[in-house]
């Protein structure tokens, strides 16, 4: 088990709940619902993949590979850059900044990180090749 990818997975995971909450209760009034489902957006797939990092996690166990232990950084990366680009627009678009709108541009990056962690879990879990 990979016990670093434990612990960020559990706090991405309880972050994502945090931040769902917070959509529902303080910003759904103060938001367009466009904003909000971009918000939304970003909690769902934080979720998704707080859940593919603890996966990576405990599949580290049975598969020590270098993808594996890829996939794990890719995760938290795409989290990171998809998940907060998401967060941060729809702040901008709340307080009508459109100067920073072009953090929208993030948003993919953290995409592609999260297909490609998915590419390196696949690949680790097909090769078995371990580190040593």
């Amino acid at each position: 088990m990979h016990k670093g990818y434990l612990k960020a997975g559990s706090l991405f995971a309880a972050l994502a709940v945090i931040f769902g909450a917070f959509a529902a209760h303080a910003i759904k009034s103060r938001v367009s619902a466009d904003a909000l489902a971009v918000f939304e957006t970003g909690v769902r797939y934080q979720m998704y993949h707080s859940l593919a990092l603890l996966f990576t996690a405990i599949l580290y166990k049975e598969f020590p590979t270098k993808p594996v232990l890829w996939a794990g950084k890719l995760f938290i990366t795409g989290i990171i850059l998809f998940s907060s680009s998401l967060y941060l627009l729809t702040y901008f678009k709340a307080i009508e900044n459109a100067s920073m709108l072009w953090l929208g541009a993030v948003t993919p990056f953290g995409g592609v990180c999260l297909i490609v962690g998915w590419g390196f879990l696949l690949k680790g879990v097909l090769s078995k090749r371990e580190i040593n």
